[in-house]
């Protein structure tokens, strides 16, 4: 009996064993994939719920290192939100101001994507990190450095050659959003232009935090 116990012990150990080294691989897959890019440019749909509101928006996004990113909504059509590696600027159409935050105080939702932009180590970028699979596919899950206040589990649903394909993050407060993305197209031509936000006629620039 004793003999039993000790083969299930060992035989339970190697199986959480090679689990592990199978979620360390996966993880080191999605940090070479992007770390070897040098720009990105991929369609998404943002979905977002929560304090009785429900939206769905959707554009182009284009990245770029180090620490560029330019999100472009065709819906509502002139939204944008652009890092442009010192600040990050938001602006939609109908507002009479456009709002200025430095990167390094920002929080905002899609920010988590920065860490795309460097040298990427999840296992650094995300707290309490783990990795399982289901039917749906594989899932990366933790909490983003620094977002701790805000967020409680960001989830992100990667290919097995470490593509990510979607991004939900659920914040303390239970609203959800999530992004999703597609006709990704990799290291593409970008123009210095394409990360420099320019504010319309007659719109003011003001510091403030990012809107949700």
């Amino acid at each position: 009996m004793f003999k039993r116990i000790l083969l299930l012990a060992v035989a339970l150990t190697l199986s959480s064993l090679v689990q592990a080294q199978d979620a360390d691989a996966l993880l080191r897959r999605v940090d070479q994939h992007y770390n070897r890019l040098i720009s990105l440019r991929a369609r998404y749909t943002e979905r977002y719920s929560g304090m009785g509101i429900n939206r769905t928006e959707s554009g182009t996004l284009l990245l770029k290192k180090p620490g560029r990113m330019r999100w472009s909504y065709d819906q509502p059509e002139g939204k944008l939100f652009v890092l442009d590696g010192k600040f990050a600027w938001f602006y939609t159409p109908g507002d009479a101001q456009a709002q200025r935050i430095p990167a390094k105080q920002l929080d905002d939702l899609r920010s988590p994507l920065r860490f795309l932009l460097g040298h990427t180590q999840l296992k650094k970028e995300l707290v309490n990190v783990s990795v399982t699979e289901d039917a749906r596919g594989i899932h990366i899950a933790g909490i983003p450095q620094g977002m701790e206040q805000r967020i409680s589990r960001l989830t992100l649903d990667v290919t097995r050659s470490g593509e990510i394909q979607h991004m939900k993050l659920e914040e303390i407060d239970g609203a959800i959003t999530e992004f999703e993305f597609d006709q990704v197209q990799e290291n593409v031509s970008t123009r210095d232009a394409d990360f420099v936000f320019s504010p319309p006629t007659g719109i003011t620039v003001v510091n403030g935090l990012p809107p949700v």
